[in-house]
């Protein structure tokens, strides 16, 4: 491996003006290809739009596991794989939406001594000039006219409840079947999962919900040169990207099956990508030309499919995306930190976003409130904190490090040539950033 600095072909990013230029005229074409040697790599590489429809695309059409039905308490952050279709009419019965009385009739009202509590069986009718004690959420009784809160209620001298403003007929009932009725569709497929969501399933009656299964990931984590602890020393550095990975994963929707660390070594690489029977094989590292780069080797020895084999995107370009086998892809990701999250988002993300169901983002853009500096011919993600009418970007956004995204909400998306103050970007959100999706990390 490289220097952490430069190691996946970080180093390349300011190559020279006539091979950017040669990158930009080539025409790729949209057809995948078998992995392909060092020498022509760059030269294929993918525009950062491209490259993400690509990895949505792939997960397309392929088999998929079968729904799987999940009690309630399981269910967080996966998606609906039916629609949730009332079981019952909500609410089931009258109900009152006030502590108060139930009166009947005009006022004034006598009292019954026994009250309507909330979960007991239905209460006697009322007659005309009759009130009951109710609390919030009881069974309304037969021939209610109102319910009458408390503070609108005042006992005389006879024990007589008088009412101290108007009450109109039916007021704070909360009538049957006002949510809705029973066989209604609640929410469509493809609904993700969040506690509002457990909490309507279980209000309509559902003990279980039947789910699209998270696409399963393995991660393994390439390099000699890692430690797992301590500090830095002698050339070592700390692994950074096996911590991050699987919680971050888990927030794309993935169920992070195995976390491998198999260094520098192409016959363990090997086995690991062909014993996986993960959906994802998430690789770190290794995606480069160098001696000891064995990502790209190791995919034309399994025969795997190149789909995307780099893209036109700082920090980040080595990135590739293959198919490994019918039902698997492999996301090899550049090893520096930050170009790693580059790769998460444009190729991870959309691929388990379309394996798991889920909703994609609502694209929006914002203005920046500073200057970004741009690559000449590619795409720059950029660490931004988000205000409520602009994008902040965030300094220490270099390849290899996490301080920016660290502190940020999103990634803000850069054309080629940069960005000037003011002007608008499209804004990648962090996963714990968008509402719903932050519920996915256990």
């Amino acid at each position: 491996m490289t220097a952490p600095g430069i190691r996946d072909g970080e180093a390349v990013e300011d190559r020279d003006v006539e091979e950017a230029l040669a990158l930009v005229k080539e025409d790729r074409g949209n057809a995948p290809h078998q992995a392909r040697a060092p020498q022509d790599r760059h030269h294929k590489a993918t525009p950062w739009p491209e490259a993400r429809e690509i990895a949505a695309r792939a997960a397309r059409g392929g088999a998929r596991r079968a729904p799987v039905s999940l009690p309630l308490d399981s269910s967080l952050g996966h998606t609906l794989a039916a629609p949730l279709t009332a079981l019952t009419d909500l609410p089931s019965f009258d109900t009152s939406a006030m502590d108060g009385w139930a009166v009947a009739g005009p006022g004034p009202w006598d009292v019954r001594d026994k009250g309507v509590l909330a979960g007991h069986a239905e209460h006697a009718p009322l007659d005309d000039g009759e009130a009951v004690r109710i609390a919030t959420g009881a069974r309304i009784p037969p021939d209610t006219t109102a319910v009458l809160r408390s503070e609108h209620g005042r006992m005389d001298d006879r024990g007589r409840l008088h009412a101290t403003r108007d009450v109109g007929h039916g007021q704070d009932i909360r009538p049957r079947g006002q949510e809705c009725r029973s066989g209604d569709q609640l929410l469509p497929p493809g609904t993700l999962v969040t506690p509002a969501v457990l909490g309507l399933a279980a209000a309509a009656g559902y003990d279980t919900l039947t789910a699209v299964p998270r696409p399963r990931a393995d991660v393994l984590v390439l390099g000699d040169e890692l430690l797992t602890e301590g500090l830095p020393h002698d050339g070592l550095i700390r692994d950074a990207l096996g911590p991050m990975l699987p919680p971050w994963l888990r927030a794309l929707g993935a169920e992070v099956t195995d976390v491998r660390r198999i260094g520098d070594d192409a016959d363990a690489l090997h086995e690991a990508i062909t014993a996986s029977e993960a959906d994802l094989v998430v690789t770190t590292g290794g995606t480069a030309s160098g001696p000891v780069d064995h990502v790209h080797p190791t995919l034309r020895r399994i025969g795997a499919e190149l789909l995307v084999d780099g893209v036109k995107v700082r920090p980040g370009h080595p990135m590739l995306l293959a198919r490994t086998k019918e039902n698997q892809h492999l996301v090899g990701l550049p090893g520096n930190p930050l170009a790693a999250v580059s790769g998460l988002l444009t190729l991870a993300e959309p691929l388990l976003r379309t394996l798991a169901a889920r909703p994609a983002q609502e694209p929006y853009a914002l203005p920046l409130q500073e200057a970004v500096h741009g690559h000449p011919y590619d795409t720059r993600l950029v660490p931004v904190v988000l205000r409520t009418d602009r994008a902040v970007p965030l300094h220490y956004n270099g390849p290899a490090m996490l301080r920016g995204v660290a502190a940020a909400d999103a990634l803000a998306v850069v054309p080629p040539g940069g960005a000037r103050p003011g002007q608008a970007a499209e804004i990648l959100e962090l996963p714990w950033a968008t509402a719903g999706i932050g519920v996915c990390f256990t």
